[in-house]
């Protein structure tokens, strides 16, 4: 029997086709079936059991985070650890040394130079020149006055003399004061905080090229009688020493000058032209002092020095060698104490000095 070879191959390929479709239709039913969502089934109720019933051999420990990741700030413990200082409430005591100035030992102690100074009014007469080693003083424990409680004075009166509150005397912890009946008996010390009074300060006065009338009985030998005249000042001030440091006193309202450093025998010069109104000796603590008038309002003072080199009414210029630096007078140490005067008022001198 002949078959058909073309009949047959298009029968084969029908076949073929056919089972293409079941096969694609039978893969595409099994892999694209929709997600079956499932739901969680209620937990049962476990019946409650007393405690008298639990057996703590059956009872489970609950399961604990273990996720240790960081949710707060981290903070390093403090390994070293400082006591604030709360300061003392009594007053100590101080012996003066070598170099010691009243500004030096305020500074030791965090004070101002005023505290040092109305405390020790017995010892340094409100005198800051009248420093000398060996000599003790009371250092205060806050800024103010170490008062000395004398007969008849009341808190109010002695807090208005003294320009301070007297709530501040009262409530001082140190003072130990009954708050409600605050009895001080006499001679007793007691602190007045942030008090204050007027200095009875000791200075040589202006001498003038005129005739001055300055005593030489109260001020020492080196004062000049005048009248003089001779040479002006420029206006402009150079520095007397070497040196443009301090030793010891700044410029406050205790100590009207500066102290600069310097050497025993060391040059000091005239910071201006002018003439010589004082040369030698002066009372009061200052040692061997020269004046110079620059006639123009301003003088100058230099004092402790250890020799003078120039005499009465002399014309000098400046950067003239006037004296040599000492330690003469009440000085704990060498050192130039420097003043400017502008008409008979006193001047700080970094105000007038060029930058050091």
């Amino acid at each position: 029997m002949k078959v058909n070879r073309e009949l047959l191959l298009s029968w084969s390929l029908w076949f073929l086709a056919f089972f293409l479709l079941v096969g694609a239709a039978f893969f595409a039913l099994g892999f694209i079936t929709p997600p079956q969502v499932t739901s969680n089934p209620p937990k049962e109720k476990t019946p409650a059991i007393s405690q008298t019933d639990q057996d703590p051999a059956r009872i489970s420990i609950p399961t604990f985070n273990t996720d240790h990741r960081q949710t707060a700030i981290y903070r390093e413990a403090l390994v070293n650890t400082m006591i604030p200082d709360r300061g003392s409430r009594d007053p100590a005591i101080y012996q003066v040394v070598f170099n010691d100035s009243v500004f030096g030992i305020a500074a030791l102690n965090d004070l101002e130079p005023e505290t040092i100074l109305w405390s020790n009014y017995d010892v340094l007469k409100d005198n800051p020149h009248s420093l000398s080693p060996g000599m003790e003083l009371v250092i205060p424990p806050t800024d103010g006055i170490y008062y000395e409680w004398l007969e008849g004075d009341e808190i109010e009166a002695v807090a208005a003399a003294l320009k301070t509150d007297p709530q501040l005397i009262i409530n001082w912890t140190g003072n130990n004061l009954d708050l409600v009946n605050p009895e001080i008996e006499p001679g007793s010390m007691v602190m007045i905080p942030r008090g204050k009074r007027e200095f009875q300060q000791w200075i040589i006065p202006t001498i003038a090229r005129g005739v001055s009338g300055v005593s030489a009985g109260v001020y020492g030998d080196g004062v000049c009688n005048g009248p003089f005249e001779g040479i002006y000042g420029t206006g402009g001030f150079i520095w007397p020493t070497i040196g443009h440091t301090l030793s010891g006193n700044d410029f406050w309202s205790g100590h009207l000058a500066i102290d600069i450093a310097l050497t025993i025998g060391e040059p000091v010069s005239a910071a201006d032209s002018g003439v010589v109104v004082f040369a030698g000796w002066s009372t009061g603590g200052y040692g061997n002092v020269v004046i110079i008038d620059h006639g123009n309002g301003y003088q100058t003072l230099y004092a402790h020095l250890n020799s003078v080199n120039t005499g009465c009414g002399r014309s000098v210029l400046q950067g003239q060698t006037i004296g040599t630096g000492g330690n003469t007078g009440n000085s704990t140490g060498v050192h130039l104490h420097f003043e400017v005067r502008y008409l008979g008022g006193f001047v700080n001198p970094w105000f007038v000095l060029p930058p050091p």
